[in-house]
């Protein structure tokens, strides 16, 4: 089951209010502690401005809880051990809802329910020209991965370095990083993160 964008079939703002209600928070209260402007809770929840990831996964980290869980309230923490490639959960349009053509490029898929785990474990595919975009990621968790195919350059910090299919990475996500792949056909990665960060 994919996580669906934000956009008219899901209530971005009545899902923000019902949490914020839940916790006891006041508007005020939650902004102080998500560190955003006290009035941008108040947009949020009446749906008079649609929050970016960056801004939303911050409110979030007020209420402990991941941006899956926020877009899929009533999934079940799963038990399940095995899992089909159309079982892999489709986390793309959730990471770059505001690129569209990111989300032809790039396809990120995740295993199970990372949150329940404390380990996100992801299924990776760069096409040719694919790019994690200019501003350099980061986030408080630590990640690593293995090139299954193809090859990606992945810049860490000052680092940056092409990876070719059997290459492994390993870094502390709280160093900003970048992948692209500048090459003429797709890039496969497998990767874990902990804690995760989606």
């Amino acid at each position: 089951m994919g996580i669906p964008v934000m956009a008219d079939e899901f209530d971005v703002g009545g899902r923000l209010k019902a949490l914020r209600q839940q916790f006891g928070l006041s508007q005020r209260q939650l902004a102080d502690s998500a560190g955003v402007p006290h009035g941008q809770i108040s947009m949020i929840e009446t749906n008079r401005s649609s929050p970016s990831v960056a801004s939303l996964r911050k409110i979030l980290g007020g209420f402990g809880i991941t941006m899956s869980e926020f877009f899929e309230p009533d999934a079940v923490t799963s038990s399940q051990v095995f899992f089909t490639p159309g079982e892999l959960r489709d986390l793309t349009s959730l990471l770059y809802q505001d690129s569209e053509a990111t989300q032809q490029k790039i396809t990120i898929k995740q295993v199970g329910d990372a949150k329940a785990h404390g380990l996100q474990v992801l299924q990776e595919r760069y096409e040719a020209g694919a790019d994690t975009g200019e501003t350099m990621i980061e986030h408080d968790a630590n990640e690593g991965g293995i090139v299954i195919s193809g090859e990606i350059e992945i810049t860490v910090g000052e680092t940056t370095r092409i990876l070719k299919a059997g290459d492994a990475y390993l870094f502390n996500s709280r160093e900003p990083h970048r992948f692209r792949n500048i090459s003429d056909r797709p890039a496969e990665v497998i990767s874990a993160c902990t804690p995760p960060y989606l």
